[in-house]
């Protein structure tokens, strides 16, 4: 099958169109036949090598953590699944590689493709989705009345995120710039700080989570605008020593991280703030409670360009320029 390959880590490398051999679905798996993969942050930090501690993929390997897609053949122990389905998942760590025209994904990780959605729709959805699920639902324990403020707005996991938010009840604040405020209020936000011309944290006070995506300078500036007993959970780091027992990372690393993370730990304890770090795990269930939700209308995906398949380094490359409002996808068939 053709796949678009990681020879090498460096900085920025293209990435080759090559042929890989077929996968063969385990007991547990779907052969899925790709139609669209989102791409995300998180396959060019693992194209660069930040991730190589972490996620110890060895070159040369697929890229890829989103897609959508229609099942091939399932294995001898699924039963959630059978061949012509739609479906999309973020396939788990160690399993990626969705730049590619097939893939076998664990079937815990599927769900079935919202039916309203294309597939282009469909995969720009999972990992953003399970980030933000994650985020406010299982670590936040976002309430109605509450309030959140959620940076970067217009991106990926912030036009999701404001959306998801906003279905919960909260109030809503984003940083985001005057160009990208009108989408991101159409989207629910309450309160809009320009990042460009507004400190957000003179600007706002009381909130009870912040979803930080941001750099260490947004990061500790967060702290400020949190209420005592209030949560401040990065997806961008400092990894904290919670995460680093939960990966099953040697002494070393997990020394490394507790050192990296004590930093912004120590100023959260003493502001009475909650600091911890999420990386996003595979699930297909939390994916078919936002297929709900996005079947309802209650959400909806925010897809900035989708490139085709030809075009997979031209799509790379718009992902390290930045600015993108929601996310970028490849058609892949």
């Amino acid at each position: 099958m053709k796949a678009y390959i990681l020879d090498r880590y460096g900085k920025q490398p293209p990435l080759r169109l090559g042929d890989m051999p077929e996968p063969v679905p385990a007991a547990d798996e779907v052969l899925v036949e790709i139609h669209a993969a989102g791409l995300n942050q998180l396959d060019a930090k693992i194209r660069d090598g930040a991730f190589k501690p972490i996620l110890p993929y060895k070159p040369p390997f697929v890229l890829g953590h989103d897609l959508a897609g229609r099942v091939v053949s399932v294995g001898q122990g699924v039963r959630g699944f059978k061949p012509g389905d739609e479906v999309y998942a973020r396939p788990r760590d160690g399993h990626i590689g969705t730049f590619a025209e097939r893939i076998a994904v664990k079937q815990d990780d599927l769900a079935l493709k919202p039916a309203n959605l294309s597939m282009e729709e469909a995969a720009s959805i999972p990992l953003v989705g399970l980030t933000v699920w994650q985020v406010l639902v299982e670590r936040g324990n976002l309430k109605k009345g509450q309030k959140v403020l959620i940076h970067a707005g217009s991106g990926g996991v912030g036009t999701l995120a404001i959306q998801v938010a906003r279905h919960l009840g909260a109030t809503v604040a984003t940083t985001a710039s005057a160009t990208n405020a009108e989408l991101v209020r159409s989207l629910g936000a309450d309160v809009v700080i320009d990042y460009k011309t507004q400190d957000f944290s003179q600007e706002l006070s009381g909130y009870d989570v912040v979803l930080n995506s941001l750099d260490g300078t947004a990061l500790d500036k967060s702290l400020k605008v949190l209420k005592p007993g209030g949560k401040l959970i990065s997806i961008s780091g400092p990894p904290d020593p919670a995460f680093a027992k939960a990966q099953g990372l040697n002494i070393v690393l997990r020394l490394l991280l507790r050192g990296t993370s004590a930093g912004i730990r120590r100023k959260a304890k003493r502001a009475g703030v909650d600091y911890s770090f999420l990386f996003m795990h595979a699930d297909g269930g939390q994916l078919s409670k936002l297929t709900s939700l996005l079947e309802a209308g209650t959400i909806k995906p925010v897809v900035d360009r989708v490139f085709p398949f030809e075009r997979m380094n031209d799509a790379m490359a718009q992902l390290d320029k930045g600015g993108a409002k929601g996310k970028l996808v490849v058609r892949v068939r």
